[in-house]
């Protein structure tokens, strides 16, 4: 695979091997320890400090029992018919039970008349106490160590993983009876607040391995920053602004008294759009300055005082990570397609929890809870069923662009000069999914010529990586990723062809009643899309019983289809 291979390779077994290092992944491993299994959990940065939940605070979705059936009923109506009832219930319900455990482990929830109030976390501190507890039960944490690709057995099934550890210089090996993905969606290298190391590796690697993806379509998700510091991304705080032009004209942008989401998309197309938070009163600046602190340091720098002054400001594009679309998955306990693999958190599809909404926050906290023990208890039980075979099988690497060169007529290609230069391919990607012409307002003849673009990129990533250093193969196989997200992304945004929550098509600008299906969608060198038909009943509010809701899924397979447009 790598020609950074050294002496002393790391090579290493266990159960179930968990990619990530956010809060599903967190879950998973402790969730697949508990049932007696040997973990190891592989991440890209250091697990505590890496990734979006522990940049800043979050909302969590864990509604006291009381409230389940007004939460249930308000997150099936965003869903539009494509959310899942049952999947949100069991949701909601894991994670309530699941938080007096996270203080069992040490963390401290705000009280009130004695009672712990559960609705939110404080990123640091909430990954801080799942990585003490990971390492109280056994777990072996291997930081700087991004995984690249996955080991495949004869049989199909997983078999492991193999990627490089940064701070050793060297190549590793993890041996596994079963491999859950939980390194996150992807956000395109966009610099949003904790989310460059979220650049669609497990979806690749997923599909590498036999895969598919679910709702990619719902892959645009921007959201709001002052232009100055466009890296926190946190809204709440502009709930209270007053937008204007450069020239000082009120925006408005309020329908019926609220604002109409799709406002500052539409004025940023037009020109600047500036902020101003006049409209907090004193209660809700105590509140917001508490729950996002984070989000005025930029204004505490700059010397600014965003109540009284006007700031610029941006959308950034945070993709499926506040998105939808992410590794498809089969049953309840977050199985993929392929034997022995699993997903949880944003690197699966929320599609179940959110349609082609957003999860962000909130959903898609509870979502981590719960999918991470789904997918670490169903990850133990494959391998545990394994038994002593599971690390003896044959395995083979299943990674290709950004770590081999493509096979041309037989030979490899090892010519010097075909080296890609990765970070051009990432500026190249970036362009295609960052303008809000492109990526929010959707057409089919824009999606054709971004698809095309993307195409000539993809085959770009097919030529020889450069592999001088563990950077540079980790570089490689980074730009490969981004590109085969766009791809996919943009691919099944073509074939759906209605305006539906975030997927907007400005040639469908209506919601069609009759596209009530999920897109899955796949394919490396020729993509494809397929309707997987959703045929239980429909409600305006909830179906009558949360727990007879599962989909009833029919498809429809649409032959593969070359991307060469």
């Amino acid at each position: 695979m790598l020609t950074v291979h050294s002496e002393n390779e790391l090579q290493l077994a266990a159960d179930v091997l968990v990619i990530g290092g956010g809060p599903a992944a967190a879950w998973a491993a402790w969730a697949a320890a508990s049932q007696g299994a040997k973990v190891i959990i592989v991440d890209k940065g250091f697990l505590g400090t890496s990734g979006a939940a522990a940049a800043s605070g979050n909302g969590i979705m864990a509604p006291s029992p009381e409230n389940w059936d007004k939460v249930v009923s308000e997150r099936y109506r965003i869903g539009k018919n494509l959310a899942n009832s049952r999947w949100i219930e069991r949701v909601i319900e894991k994670t309530w039970l699941s938080l007096p455990l996270v203080e069992s482990w040490g963390y401290r929830f705000p009280k009130e008349d004695g009672e712990s109030v559960r609705q939110s976390y404080y990123g640091p501190e909430y990954m801080r106490v799942l990585r003490k507890n990971l390492l109280r039960v056994g777990v072996q944490i291997l930081d700087q160590s991004p995984a690249l690709e996955l080991l495949l057995a004869d049989d199909g099934s997983v078999a492991g993983a193999r990627g490089v550890q940064r701070q050793h210089h060297r190549s590793y090996t993890v041996r596994a009876g079963a491999v859950v993905l939980a390194n996150g969606g992807c956000a395109f290298l966009s610099k949003a607040l904790g989310c460059n190391t979220n650049t669609g590796d497990g979806l690749l690697m997923a599909v590498e391995a036999g895969g598919e993806l679910s709702s990619m379509e719902a892959s645009n998700h921007y959201a709001i920053s002052t232009a100055f510091n466009a890296t926190v991304t946190r809204g709440v705080p502009f709930g209270w602004a007053s937008y204007t032009d450069e020239v000082g004209n009120d925006l408005g942008g309020y329908v019926n008294g609220r604002r109409d989401p799709s406002f500052l998309p539409n004025a940023l197309l037009k020109g600047s759009v500036y902020a101003r938070l006049d409209r907090a009163t004193p209660e809700v600046k105590a509140v917001i300055e508490k729950s996002h602190f984070i989000a005025f340091l930029p204004y505490t720098k700059a010397g600014i005082d965003p109540y009284t002054e006007r700031v610029p400001v941006t959308l950034v594009l945070e993709g499926t990570v506040r998105g939808t679309g992410g590794i498809r998955i089969v049953n309840d306990n977050c199985a993929t397609k392929v034997p022995g693999l699993y997903a949880a958190g944003d690197a699966a599809s929320r599609e179940f929890l959110a349609g082609l909404a957003s999860g962000g926050g909130g959903p898609n906290a509870a979502w981590a809870i719960s999918t991470g023990q789904w997918a670490g208890v169903g990850a133990a039980d494959f391998a545990k069923n394994l038994g002593a075979y599971a690390n003896e099988r044959v395995a083979r690497p299943a990674g290709q662009a950004g770590l081999r060169s493509a096979t041309l007529g037989g030979t490899r290609s090892h010519s010097p000069t075909s080296e890609f230069d990765s970070e051009a391919i990432v500026r190249g990607v970036q362009a295609q999914m960052f303008p809000l012409e492109k990526n929010y307002l959707r057409s089919e003849q824009g999606l054709l010529d971004s698809l095309a673009k993307l195409e000539t990129l993809w085959q770009q990533v097919q030529e020889n990586p450069k592999q001088d250093s563990v950077r540079d193969v980790e570089f490689s196989r980074r730009a490969a990723a981004l590109t085969a997200v766009a791809r996919w992304a943009y691919f099944s945004a073509l074939h759906r062809k209605e305006t539906r929550s975030e997927h907007i098509r400005v040639d469908y600008p209506e919601t069609d009643p009759n596209q009530r299906y999920y897109q899955a969608t796949g394919g490396l060198d020729k993509l494809w899309v397929r309707r997987d038909w959703i045929t239980d009943a429909m409600s305006d509010d909830k179906p009558q019983s949360v727990y007879a809701t599962r989909p009833v899924i029919t498809t429809q397979t649409t032959p593969s289809i070359s991307t060469k447009l």
